[in-house]
């Protein structure tokens, strides 16, 4: 018996001192009840909407104020045209607009665009608009059109979300291990003798992998369209380029996994669980991201993912050109950029 109680005597004592296992009884479990509490929400906040007033009649302004005064509803601006309009609806600069045409004074009806690249959130704003004009104002004169995907799809949500989410984990898990294998495998120096730059080893280590990573998004492109019945309204060079572009970004996240681990199964896990969760909770994959906590909503931006499906959603269903994806571009080509030069000063500092 006195044996048994020192065991666990030691045995407590070896928890208490070591840090990892009191951060994953501690930590852990109030990250992730957050985590979850807050990011498993379908309700819709933050609508943003707007409001192209042709008939400036009383009515209207009242209809108008009505939404605007809603908590639910997050008032952008009134337009004067419709190309600016149709311009902020690509930028995804709002979700809804409401028409109010020249003979509104007549005929009393009410003209609703709703973006429907994501049916879910689409359809649960076309529920808190009736019921406003339905319930509250008592109008019942009113034509509701989705954008983008008229028939409401659900494939339109989880297409550009499952592209986002296997390139990443394909592309990061196999350079993650490219490193990390000349280490295990001891042929390190072999490779560190070589007369060339470690920038070069680090390209020369990512261009197969390049190369590979495409027949991979080919694959996911073909099943979408052929198999899935997904329709690309965009141009399919863009598309490409787009895709690439997210391709280099995430080998390059894997290369950095690659220079901070020791081993391939630490790379393999850290690619495969730290940012799977991620991806799905905190891109905008399956829950609106709008909805969220600010704070959480801050760290939604630092997923790719997230600007990965915004822009991958644009070009499909939207058919833009390059100016309405500057910001996606910008964002995922300063993050390629970062990880890159994060994993070749890595990789300096373990030749040194």
């Amino acid at each position: 018996m006195n044996i048994f109680l020192a065991i666990v005597k030691k045995e407590s004592l070896h928890i208490i001192r070591d840090k990892r296992t009191m951060l994953i009884v501690f930590f852990m479990p109030i990250v992730q009840i957050l985590l979850f509490g807050f990011a498993l929400s379908m309700e819709v906040n933050h609508i943003k909407f707007s409001i192209l007033n042709l008939s400036k009649d009383n009515t209207s302004k009242q209809i108008s104020q009505t939404l605007i005064n809603n908590p639910y509803f997050e008032f952008i601006q009134t337009y004067h045209d419709i190309k600016q309009m149709q311009d902020d609806f690509k930028n995804s600069k709002i979700d809804m607009t409401l028409i109010f045409d020249h003979n509104f004074a007549k005929n009393q009806i009410i003209q609703i665009l709703i973006d429907a690249s994501d049916p879910n959130r689409a359809s649960i704003i076309n529920a808190y608009i009736e019921n406003i004009l339905l319930e509250q104002l008592d109008v019942q004169n009113f034509n509701i059109r989705f954008l983008y995907n008229p028939s409401s799809k659900s494939q339109y949500v989880f297409i550009p979300g499952l592209m986002g989410m296997i390139l990443m984990l394909i592309c990061a898990m196999m350079t993650s291990i490219s490193i990390v294998r000349e280490k295990e495998n001891q042929t390190m120096q072999m490779l560190l003798s070589a007369p060339i730059k470690p920038f070069i080893i680090i390209f020369a280590k990512m261009l197969p992998y390049f190369f590979i990573s495409n027949i991979s998004l080919f694959i996911i492109l073909l099943l979408s369209v052929f198999v899935l019945n997904i329709h690309i309204q965009g141009n399919l060079f863009i598309l490409l380029c787009f895709c690439m572009l997210y391709i280099f970004l995430a080998l390059s996240i894997g290369l950095f996994v690659s220079c901070i681990t020791k081993t391939q199964a630490s790379a393999m896990l850290i690619c495969g669980m730290v940012f799977l969760i991620p991806i799905i909770l905190l891109s905008g994959m399956i829950f609106p991201t709008e909805s969220m906590p600010k704070i959480l909503e801050f760290f939604t931006h630092l997923i790719p993912a997230k600007w990965f499906i915004i822009g991958i959603k644009k070009i499909m269903f939207m058919d833009v050109s390059l100016s309405f994806l500057l910001k996606e571009l910008i964002i995922l080509l300063s993050m390629s950029f970062i990880f890159l030069f994060a994993s070749i000063k890595k990789f300096k500092d373990r030749i040194e």
